[in-house]
């Protein structure tokens, strides 16, 4: 059984970490909840405190916690950091070092592994200062949930809402209970087709459904290592805790998979590359017509 420190930051998604602390006490763990402000305005302490059975932190300077300091004592006993949902600002405090309240702190302070489950609106998330923050903090080390698609709570229709919370829970508990032979390793993974375009409404494809790259990526996650799944337009679901690469031709992924290569210690090539591709797509629908293409 381990502690994790599950940090839980101001959004609508702050309603599935509940789901997320219970799913971890499922698993064995025990949870210490941290609230940012923020995150008082969606959700009550008191629903947190009723789940773990301790007092949850609200506050760096509440009355009683300064006898033992408390982020450091945290900080020291936790297993493991989990943020749930991950904010923008709080994906930037991370990453530039400020530190002005218990979550932030915290995060300095431990050693603990860090896991971050981002939730923002999509424009947000595909923002370039959010990500070359988390690209930062991946370089350090942190492993991310990936965000999920659908319908967000400001209206729109995209990527950006917080991982089911039992992708977030099998990713926490992957880094608790490491399998151990690929700990500290990097591996890269491709899986699924490419799609090759010919005009603005035709591909050159092929039926690789990406099953068996995926199954290799989690694989190689649960046994320790920091994973990239390179992957062609597949439906499959990212695998929990594994960073993914979504590109479409031959040409992006192998673009995507020479930027990680000289890093990585094992490269694994499942994915279903097409052998041909037009030398110039149409820009625009080709007609049809009697003649050869």
């Amino acid at each position: 059984m381990s502690l994790v420190a599950l940090g839980v930051c101001g959004g609508i998604g702050a309603y599935k970490a509940v789901e997320i602390a219970r799913g971890l006490q499922k698993r064995g763990h025990e949870v210490a909840a941290i609230m940012t402000r923020s995150a008082q305005r969606f959700v009550g302490p008191v629903t947190f405190e009723a789940i773990t059975r301790r007092p949850v932190i609200t506050d760096q300077f509440a009355e009683g916690m300064n006898s033992e300091i408390e982020h450091i004592s945290l900080a020291t006993e936790a297993a493991l950091l989990v943020v749930a949902p991950a904010t923008a600002n709080m994906i930037g405090k991370f990453t530039h070092g400020i530190a002005d309240d218990f979550l932030s702190s915290l995060y300095l302070a431990t050693r603990a592994p860090v896991l971050m489950a981002p939730a923002m609106n999509t424009n947000m998330l595909e923002h370039e200062a959010v990500r070359s923050n988390m690209a930062t903090l991946r370089a350090r080390g942190v492993r991310f949930v990936d965000a999920g698609d659908g319908y967000l709570a400001c209206g729109w229709i995209g990527k950006g809402r917080l991982a089911e919370p039992e992708d977030v829970v099998a990713a926490a508990d992957a880094l608790l209970r490491p399998g151990g032979s690929l700990i500290g390793k990097f591996v890269i993974v491709t899986a699924g087709p490419t799609y090759e375009d010919m005009d603005i409404v035709r591909y050159i494809g092929n039926r690789s459904s990406g099953r068996m790259g995926y199954a290799l990526a989690a694989e190689a996650a649960r046994r320790g290592a920091r994973v990239v799944l390179v992957s062609g337009p597949t439906p499959l679901g990212p695998p929990a805790g594994i960073e993914v690469v979504r590109v479409r031709s031959a040409a992006e992924m192998h673009k995507a998979v020479m930027a990680q290569a000289p890093a990585a210690d094992l490269v694994i090539m499942a994915a279903a590359v097409a052998d041909y591709a037009p030398a110039r797509p149409a820009d625009g629908k080709i007609e049809k017509s009697d003649g050869a293409l």
